[in-house]
């Protein structure tokens, strides 16, 4: 084979696998695509790199012998999960923590979490969002800040049955005022969401991301509505959802 043939032939080969390589990477390309659209883009959080035994200070030199920062699909977070290591700084455990599970912002206290004391501004990382709920009068003491609740969500009924959701546990509630939004009573607003059956109006310790996901069902859900928990009880239910046609 002559040299001239042999370059020609070199040529070739290099451009198919060009062209394979082209077609492969188009191939995992659609593939992420496919992924991400199911279970959503990667997100950063916070998981132990070790064993943490409750009331385990996180100060500034353990923050990253303990701690690491990993990413797990958008849909896999928890939904009070924390993104940055930085952003524990000061906190204490509250429970055990295994490692490699996720850090979250149930599993800490902060030192003025007892009901009745003083509550601190959102720290770094935190966001105080204001939610319309119904049954607030139900609370009564427990609803005074400090205390800890869980989020109750009821969605619209429109394409299937309507239902009622778990979204968020052991959230930190920073103060609670009667009436719903423009301090309407229960039903007595014109607003359409949650805040036309509001009674009224609570400020909670969330993540960024629990803000966006509150302001969403404040919006576009039927109710929001709070459970208190018991001083000291921070145990996880787990997802938990009923719909009308589970009853």
């Amino acid at each position: 084979m002559s040299a001239a043939a042999r370059r020609r032939r070199g040529l070739l080969l290099l451009a198919l696998a060009l062209v394979a390589g082209g077609l492969a990477a188009s191939q995992v390309s659609g593939r992420v695509g496919e992924v991400e659209r199911q279970v959503g883009r990667p997100v950063p959080v916070v998981v132990a790199r070790q064993d943490i035994t409750p009331d385990t200070a996180l100060d500034a030199k353990q923050l990253r012998t303990l701690l690491v920062v990993t990413e797990v699909p958008q849909r896999f977070a928890a939904p009070d999960s924390v993104a940055a290591v930085e952003d524990l700084a000061g906190r204490r455990t509250a429970v055990p923590i295994a490692a490699g599970s996720q850090l979250t912002l149930g599993q800490l206290s902060g030192g003025e979490e007892r009901q009745g004391a003083p509550v601190a501004g959102p720290r770094r990382g935190e966001r105080a969002v204001e939610v319309a709920v119904a049954g607030g009068d139900a609370l009564g003491e427990a609803g005074s800040p400090g205390a800890r609740v869980d989020v109750l969500v009821s969605t619209e009924p429109r394409e299937g049955p309507g239902r009622t959701l778990l979204a968020l546990e052991n959230v930190e509630l920073l103060g609670l005022q009667a009436g719903g939004p423009g301090g309407a009573g229960a039903g007595g607003g014109s607003a359409d969401g949650a805040a036309s059956r509001a009674s009224a109006t609570a400020t909670l310790r969330v993540t960024l991301r629990q803000a966006v996901y509150l302001t969403a069902a404040q919006n576009f859900a039927r109710e929001v509505r709070l459970l208190a928990r018991p001083p000291g009880d921070r145990r996880r239910g787990g997802r938990q959802a009923f719909s009308a046609a589970g009853l």
